[in-house]
């Protein structure tokens, strides 16, 4: 899956945890050539947030530090590249890496060893089997690297084994005596406060382990590019469709044709595997022009599947896009539809982005065999394509 990179100009607070504090200038750039949308979001203009009560990065950069640096912090943003990516494999990071004493923090976590360190990692592996994904890493002070990722959690102990989302941004901070890691700071895009220890940030956490029954069946690809507290960002693989004409967002309409040519109603009379979800789309602004659609298994390919037997069900491939999705559950009355497409947009809005025309409902469950308040729905609505000047590449 392509590696897709957004930032937001993210200004948080920091305590200093190995060395003087102060505000770090951007210096250099990642080695790869990342898709960047930026995010404006109401955090950053808010006056209080220019006001640091701590800094809001930290800095190594003391007055009793070497006047040229000495270390290389290039190097170190190339090895992190190649270090991270194994957070959570049998291999592991590199410990030789890390100061003994190195300082973690992060909204609901701190340990000030490197023994403390992995002993959090290992943790994780054991109750959350996590997928860890590296978007970029970029050097952001004389002695201090960012970097942005995505995780994705499943909660094991649980029967129902939740999974939970994580995309942020960690400001690794150099010791410039010996050019290890000596601080690894961790802020989370859901939350405000990512200070030690957030109620918030708990609360985060125990938001997602809420029961959503999901049928064992292949649906669209995607990678999760960042997740706020209102909507999730998500690069989709491209994939194929069969659709028909529908009636509303919220309706079934057409849902037997399509579901017939999968069925064998085509022009070789295959029977196709099933997928989920069922998406019904509209691209105008008063949501009325819909269309109801199922997802073709992935190893099909447009050019080789059998032409459908009506006049009324075509064939469509759905390029890669970006996408805001909103999760929601209950029964999707056309009402409840309307009112979630005009929040998310009202959110993406507000956050600075703007969002296309018309929306997408994703249901993912057979509404006749699910209680409504474990259905899994999304609500999703595409970015318009990004020039090379908003892509920043």
């Amino acid at each position: 899956m392509a590696t897709t990179h957004l930032t937001t100009q993210i200004l948080r607070q920091t305590p200093p945890v190995c060395g003087s504090c102060r505000r770090a200038a951007t210096t250099g750039t990642s080695s790869s050539s990342p898709l960047t949308i930026t995010f404006k979001t109401r955090k950053e203009s808010s006056p209080k947030n220019q006001k640091f009560k701590w800094a809001r990065k930290l800095s190594l950069v003391e007055q009793s530090s070497p006047s040229k640096p000495t270390v290389d912090v290039e190097g170190l943003a190339t090895f992190l590249y190649d270090d991270l990516p194994h957070l959570f494999d049998d291999q592991g990071i590199d410990r030789t890496a890390y100061d003994e004493q190195v300082k973690f923090r992060d909204p609901i976590t701190k340990h000030d060893t490197i023994s403390g360190y992995l002993f959090n990692i290992s943790l994780l592996k054991v109750l959350f089997r996590p997928l860890f994904q590296l978007h970029w890493v970029k050097q952001t002070g004389p002695y201090e690297i960012t970097t942005r990722w995505t995780m994705v959690m499943k909660f094991m102990p649980l029967p129902w084994k939740p999974e939970l989302v994580f995309t942020g941004t960690s400001v690794m901070g150099i010791n410039p005596n010996n050019g290890k890691f000596c601080s690894h700071v961790d802020f989370w895009d859901s939350i405000e406060n990512n200070e030690y220890f957030s109620l918030e940030g708990l609360w985060d956490v125990f938001r997602q382990l809420r029961v959503y029954k999901t049928p064992d069946l292949e649906t669209p690809r995607y990678q999760i590019l960042k997740r706020t507290a209102n909507y999730e960002v998500r690069k989709y693989e491209p994939f194929i469709v069969v659709e028909t004409i529908g009636e509303k967002l919220s309706g079934s309409n057409g849902f037997n044709a399509v579901a017939g040519y999968i069925f064998g109603k085509n022009s070789t009379t295959e029977k196709i595997p099933m997928t989920t979800p069922v998406f019904t789309q509209a691209l105008d602004p008063e949501l009325s022009d819909v269309s109801i659609q199922i997802v073709l298994p992935s190893e099909k390919d447009i050019s080789s599947l059998p032409d459908p037997s009506q006049e009324t069900v075509k064939l469509r491939k759905v390029e890669g896009e970006v996408a805001a999705a909103l999760k929601f559950s209950g029964k999707p009355t056309e009402d409840v539809v309307r009112e979630k497409e005009k929040a998310l947009r009202s959110n993406l809005m507000k956050d600075g982005l703007k969002p296309r025309m018309g929306c997408m409902l994703a249901r993912y469950n057979d509404p006749g065999r699910t209680w409504s308040f474990t259905m899994l729905l999304d609500l999703a609505i595409n970015f318009p394509f990004l020039n090379k000047k908003e892509m920043k590449c």
